[in-house]
């Protein structure tokens, strides 16, 4: 594959970077595409496996046909098997019709199976069945149906180490590695890491209105460093982290933001944060340490605490300014129908933009209400260290008692 062909591809995708192994595997994916060879897409999480699959497709056969994207790990086991291959009516508790599986939507088309090394045993026997034959059996049936899809797996796991621990079927394995494409992790395309970084910048300066960032040389090579265990995933939240906290409203004469090494340093996440703080001995000598659960619920009293002061500051605010009868308290502009075009015949003056501070509150109180106060499921959702997290839930929590 020439040059040209190659960097069409990565613009059709929103695919940055020049690295080898990641071209390897976009050659490899046009190469394939072709015929009906299962693929395997192996790599760690976060490193962008489901571009492949779309790739694939849209240069196979069956790029007319259906793409559905399944992730099996997020799919209960007790309902795997009916989700994938389908059901009859009263075949179990909650089967009030009969329902289409995925392998049956898919017919004619391609199915990208992720975390395909969460399959529980009995699941991937009748995917091995469907791989060789095109047979399958729905759920309370005894029919033999076929089906014509070719499957694309994905996984972070080390298949190879499942099979010889016999998590995962052997001959399922080879079954789905007729072709394998690895996707190279974010520390193995270091070259490649600040231009990640600058497009990330670049599109989301763009949406708050901020400016762009730019880093000096050492904070490149910092950053070139950093491992990055979650990859560009991790990588995308963490820019636009500190886009908020260090940027500042663009203007005419200012489009960009240079930061230094300490200043980049000061926001890498530490790799190796503790979960939770520990908490202080207990002055009865037992030792006892805060339970988990206890932690959690505070972080989310506090957090509650904080989103209704602030509700309660902004009807007070909208009430000052005289802006809003007592009946639109409480009720802001999102809560109207797109439908409900504004007929005042005035012209509404446009929004002033967010402050660093109040996108930044919000980013840190969606992640925390998202994953119900664990500070490091948040902080590792927008990219910023738990001491940070940390930092700022006691900034609330002292800001809501005054």
């Amino acid at each position: 594959m020439d040059s040209q062909e190659l960097q069409r591809i990565k613009n059709r995708y929103d695919i940055i970077g020049n690295d080898a192994a990641l071209n390897i595997a976009l050659e490899t994916a046009s190469v394939v595409a072709p015929s009906d060879l299962a693929v395997l897409i192996t790599g760690e999480s976060g490193v962008g496996k489901d571009v492949i699959p779309r790739i694939i497709h849209d240069a196979s056969r069956r790029k007319t046909g259906p793409f559905l994207a399944v992730n099996c790990g997020a799919i209960p086991v007790g309902t795997i098997n009916a989700e994938l291959f389908g059901h009859e009516k009263g075949s179990f508790t909650g089967a009030v019709a009969t329902r289409k599986g995925y392998f049956e939507e898919a017919d004619g088309g391609t199915l990208f199976l992720d975390e395909i090394g969460e399959l529980p045993k009995e699941t991937q026997a009748m995917l091995l069945r469907v791989l060789q034959d095109g047979e399958y059996i729905k759920v309370g049936s005894s029919k033999v149906e076929k089906t014509d899809v070719r499957v694309i797996a994905a996984t972070n796991l080390d298949l190879t180490h499942a099979v010889a621990e016999g998590r995962f079927r052997e001959d399922l394995y080879y079954r789905l590695n007729a072709i394998q494409i690895k996707m190279p992790s974010l520390r193995e395309r270091k070259d490649d890491i600040y231009l990640l970084f600058r497009k990330f910048s670049s599109d989301f300066a763009q949406k708050t209105r901020l400016c762009k960032l730019s880093l000096t040389h050492e904070a490149i090579s910092q950053l070139r460093n950093y491992r990055w265990p979650g990859n560009i995933r991790q990588l995308k939240n963490f820019t636009e982290a500190l886009t908020v906290m260090e940027s500042e409203p663009a203007t005419p004469q200012k489009e960009r933001v240079e930061l230094d090494a300490a200043c980049l340093m000061a926001h890498l996440p530490q790799e190796f944060d503790s979960m939770l703080p520990a908490a202080p001995a207990s002055t009865g000598g037992s030792g006892a340490r805060m339970d988990t659960d206890q932690l959690r619920a505070i972080v989310k009293v506090i957090l509650d605490l904080k989103n209704q002061v602030d509700g309660l500051q902004r009807e007070i605010n909208e009430m000052k300014a005289g802006g809003h009868s007592p009946a639109a308290i409480g009720r802001h502009p999102e809560d109207e129908a797109e439908w409900q075009d504004d007929q005042s015949g005035v012209t509404p003056a446009p929004s002033a933009p967010k402050t660093k501070k109040q996108v930044t509150d919000e980013l840190i109180s969606e992640a925390l209400e998202k994953h119900s106060g664990n500070v490091k499921a948040a902080a590792a959702e927008v990219g910023l260290s738990e001491r940070t997290i940390y930092r700022w839930l006691a900034a609330a929590k002292s800001s809501n008692q005054k």
